[in-house]
């Protein structure tokens, strides 16, 4: 995901309402144009990441996706581009706090093969 994606996808998840383009655009740090970031939420719309209904001549948009299930893709698609899987594993898994270790352990054992 780009920077303007993220930043648009983070807005959203904060707001589970939804919220108007025009509102989102304002509330970013960086400040796009209202355009610019339509432009982004067809794509992510397009993407299946974002959900939007009309409501007057506007529309809402909302997070389709939960934060957690685009940061495990993320995950799993570093993996897969990692030239050694078990060599990225290895130095991941070194540099993790005690909790996130906990976590990965607790996931491995609890997972179906």
């Amino acid at each position: 995901m780009g920077t303007l994606e993220r930043a648009i996808m983070e807005a959203l998840w904060q707001r589970p309402d939804g919220i108007f383009a025009q509102d989102l655009a304002e509330s970013l740090e960086s400040r796009p144009a209202t355009t610019t970031v339509l432009t982004v939420l067809v794509r992510l719309t397009k993407k299946g990441m974002v959900s939007r209904r009309r409501i007057g001549r506007a529309h809402l948009y909302e997070a389709a996706v939960e934060k957690d299930a685009v940061v495990a893709e993320a995950m799993r698609a570093a993996l897969e581009d990692a030239g050694d899987v078990t060599l990225a594993v290895q130095r991941f898994v070194g540099v993790v706090p005690p909790e996130v270790a906990a976590a990965l352990r607790d996931a491995l054992e609890a997972r179906d093969d």
